[in-house]
């Protein structure tokens, strides 16, 4: 008898776990269905705001606040690639689409070199971060990466982030149909692209020459004059991230539970005491949280001279804003936003 009251203990055990683990099971997931879907497009291998863009998309997508499609590196180079494999790996998404960049801006200046990133050693020799691709020449150019991810998504539901150059950008507005689709660059652009948020311009009366855009001016140009005028585009110009910057002792401090960190370890090992600002981080709060964080200019149109200088017109059917500096505690707002995410274990 008492054998048998255990066996019937044990089998509604059984029953009550399997029911729980059903209910589990059948739980109603998070509706990911209005976040936003990005393509991050950065001249990796260079500035360190491009990593912080990156870790914050990637932590974005973790909390069902966007869905990254994959990376754009527009600065020549395998080793570039690499770097970007080596965030990928470490924030645990392997998987990440990576397009490469072969005929872009020519030997751009370097402000910050990390491209030994993947190289990086512990005191025993051994390598502190893991890769998950074998091969970077394999990699699809970027124009051609962006084809592929923009045909497979809804209409008018694409993002995409610009902090760099825009080479590939313009290869895509250049390019024709293919067997990814019969549609041409610009029209897969129209069809697809809800917003460009991009990191570019200089729209205070200075009259000064834009980095991003003045390292391949003929690419910018391109982008200008082919970007379709019903697509919007947002410009987070210089003058806005100049008064955000993420001290080197606060970026390490903020990452003190390890050392087996790629930032850190680039903090560790580089010279980022350079006056570093976090531009390109503006362009993913942008797009990701909305236009609530920022102040933005009124619609109209932006050109490009050939000394890399913007000029915005107003015109209220125009497809262009940018945004406009804010004060000390919009600043000291915005770096919070960026270290709550850099603190993440």
């Amino acid at each position: 008898m008492k054998t048998k009251l255990s066996t019937l203990t044990l089998l509604l055990c059984v029953s009550i776990l399997l029911s729980l683990l059903g209910c589990k099971q059948t739980t109603t997931p998070r509706d990911t269905t209005h976040i936003p879907v990005v393509i991050l497009d950065g001249d990796f291998g260079s500035s360190t705001d491009d990593l912080f863009a990156l870790e914050m998309l990637i932590r974005y997508e973790e909390q069902d606040r966007c869905q990254l499609l994959g990376v754009i590196v527009d600065r020549e180079g395998t080793e570039n690639a690499a770097c970007v494999d080596v965030m990928a790996t470490y924030f645990g998404h392997p998987d990440l689409p990576i397009g490469l960049e072969r005929n872009g801006v020519k030997n751009p200046k370097v402000w910050i070199d990390y491209t030994s990133l993947p190289r990086y050693t512990d005191k025993s020799g051994k390598l502190l971060f893991s890769r998950t691709l074998s091969d970077y020449n394999a990699l699809p150019d970027g124009w051609q990466l962006y084809r592929r991810m923009l045909v497979a998504q809804p209409d008018r539901s694409v993002s995409i982030i610009s902090i760099g150059f825009v080479s590939s950008l313009a290869q895509l507005l250049q390019s024709k149909g293919d067997d990814i689709s019969p549609l041409s660059g610009v029209e897969l652009v129209r069809r697809k692209v809800k917003c460009l948020y991009i990191q570019g311009g200089v729209f205070s009366k200075a009259n000064e020459a834009c980095y991003n855009f003045g390292q391949g001016i003929s690419f910018a140009q391109t982008l200008i004059s082919l970007w379709p005028s019903d697509v919007d585009v947002i410009f987070s110009p210089g003058e806005v991230g100049q008064c955000v910057e993420y001290r080197p002792e606060l970026v390490i401090s903020d990452i003190s539970w390890t050392d087996r960190n790629p930032i850190k370890q680039v903090y560790l090992r580089c010279n980022c005491n350079t006056g570093q600002k976090m531009w390109d981080a503006l362009p993913v709060i942008n797009a990701i949280e909305g236009d609530r964080n920022f102040i933005l200019s009124e619609r109209g149109t932006v050109s490009i001279d050939d000394s890399a200088v913007t000029r915005f017109t107003p015109l209220p059917t125009g497809n262009c804003r940018y945004q406009i500096p804010g004060d000390s505690l919009w600043a000291d707002s915005i770096l919070q936003k960026i270290r709550n995410i850099n603190k993440i274990r």
